[in-house]
């Protein structure tokens, strides 16, 4: 009897499926753990072999990365160096500008006590350089006076006449005493005037040439170099008594 398609179709699937041993079963489990495995394994692969050229690319990175913290280090040390250099400056700068602004101070009070004092110490410094000078002057006026009357003896004639003409005249015999040297030229050129005077002449080894002095009763003249010079010093404000 011949069966229809369908029922040929419907009789395979009612079929029942051939039952596989405990081995063959084992056996399958093994190849598909196998199959697993090298499935896990192949990516692992891929990656290691991914990997290498990634670590060849980062080797010289990692090189270069070490060079430059070596010259990080070395510029941080420059650095700190330099920090440290002028933090010195700039204290050794501060403590030099405080000792100098110490002693400018110093020197300011100094000139300012000195500024004070600068007026006494400039009237001092003239008195001082007028006294000088006039030192200086009176000294040199000694010398021409001697010098002159070394020259002119004849100057013994003006002092003598100059006694003459005082007012009061001096009662009693005033005596004219001068130098030994000056008595002959003072009778060759005044002995007239002495005599209608009343004067004596007399010599006093004493008075030095150029001078004379009258003594009389009734007082004393006295035209001697060095009574002269002393008033002469006196008019200057000065002391002096020899010429």
């Amino acid at each position: 009897m011949l069966m229809s398609d369908s029922a040929h179709a419907d009789s395979r699937r009612r079929q029942p499926k051939p039952q596989m041993s405990a081995w063959q079963r084992w056996e399958m489990a093994d190849m598909q753990l196998a199959a697993d495995a090298a499935d896990a394994e192949a990516p692992a692969a891929t990656a290691t072999l991914a990997a290498e050229p990634a670590l060849a690319e980062l080797e010289p990175k990692l090189l270069i990365d070490e060079t430059e913290l070596q010259r990080l280090r070395q510029q941080a040390q420059e650095d700190g160096a330099s920090e440290g250099l002028r933090q010195g400056h700039a204290e050794g700068w501060q403590d030099g500008y405080r000792a100098g602004l110490e002693i400018a101070q110093n020197e300011a009070t100094c000139l300012r006590a000195l500024s004070l004092a600068m007026p006494d110490a400039l009237r001092q410094a003239e008195k001082e350089l007028a006294d000088d000078l006039l030192t200086l002057a009176l000294d040199i006026a000694q010398q021409v006076v001697r010098q002159a009357l070394a020259l002119e003896p004849q100057l013994i004639l003006a002092a003598v006449r100059e006694l003459l003409q005082t007012e009061p005249a001096l009662s009693g015999t005033p005596r004219l005493l001068l130098h030994a040297d000056d008595m002959a030229l003072v009778q060759q050129y005044l002995a007239e005037d002495l005599q209608a005077a009343g004067w004596l002449l007399r010599s006093d080894p004493a008075i030095m040439r150029g001078g004379c002095r009258v003594q009389a009763s009734s007082g004393e003249l006295d035209a001697t170099l060095e009574t002269r010079w002393q008033r002469v010093a006196a008019a200057l404000g000065r002391n002096q008594v020899h010429p």
